[in-house]
């Protein structure tokens, strides 16, 4: 099993071949409420980096499914909000109905850097990898306006997962990632959390599926109106964590037979 991320960068292909066949890429948007910055993001991706754009909106209260509707952009909107991970199920279900064959997700705030979207899917486009993090923590996120809390919070949930799960990532948390059409295949993400650990446990369904890993750095901004949870979603989103790895180590240890997990 390939779980120790390698760390790269987009530079490491310039000079190879391009592969004979290109897959189709789709970049997935989970959007709630970002009609403030669905423009910049959209504008920043380099030219030729996708295919196609799936944006799902989670019930938001403003117009950004009509602004994704002026772009060149595939909307759905979800009647009722179903939390992040319930976006994303939408997202990755409609990607793989549209024949993705690499699925990017991308949040819509603009708070990741658009303009690596060429580089994130390279390992997966050289056969290298089957899921790319794009990782704040290669870079100096706190420079980019990170709180001090959120990054040291990160950096030690980042590190207990490392150790329970024999994996090497600098970052379990990023919002910016790039799936092999087979790594989505391989799991059932449908029994997942609805909430914001679904982000973890996705990456803790492909370590058990032995998925192979990269990452790839990423800069970031935070401001008024990128998307941020609060203090207390926080909290809860580190003891949804530590719930996770809890049923983790019951499924390795064969005491509960998880559906997720299977």
């Amino acid at each position: 099993m390939q779980s120790n991320a390698e760390t790269t960068s987009g530079s490491k292909w310039a000079s190879q071949e391009k592969p004979p066949h290109k897959p189709k890429v789709i970049i997935v948007m989970p959007a709630y409420n970002a009609a403030l910055t669905l423009e910049k993001t959209y504008y920043a991706l380099p030219e030729g980096s996708y295919d196609q754009i799936i944006l799902v909106d989670d019930a938001s209260s403003d117009n950004t499914i009509e602004i994704a509707s002026k772009l060149n952009i595939l909307g759905i909107r979800h009647r009722k909000n179903r939390g992040y991970g319930g976006n994303q199920k939408t997202c990755y279900t409609k990607a793989l109905e549209q024949g993705a064959e690499i699925v990017v997700m991308l949040h819509p705030d603009y708070q990741y850097d658009p303009s690596i979207a060429k580089d994130i899917i390279q390992p997966i486009l050289h056969g290298e990898a089957d899921v790319v993090l794009a990782s704040r923590m290669l870079g100096n996120p706190l420079k980019g306006g990170m709180p001090l809390y959120k990054f040291i919070a990160n950096k030690l949930l980042t590190r207990l997962q490392n150790l329970v799960l024999g994996t090497k990532f600098s970052e379990f948390h990023t919002g910016y990632r790039a799936y092999s059409r087979r790594a989505l295949e391989s799991v059932n993400f449908e029994a997942n959390s609805e909430n914001f650990v679904f982000d973890n446990e996705i990456l803790v369904q492909f370590v058990i599926k032995k998925m192979r890993f990269t990452e790839i750095p990423v800069s970031t901004r935070y401001s008024f109106d990128s998307s941020s949870v609060s203090f207390k979603a926080g909290v809860v989103y580190g003891l949804s964590i530590l719930g996770t790895i809890v049923k983790y180590l019951l499924f390795k240890w064969g005491i509960v037979q998880y559906k997720q997990f299977n």
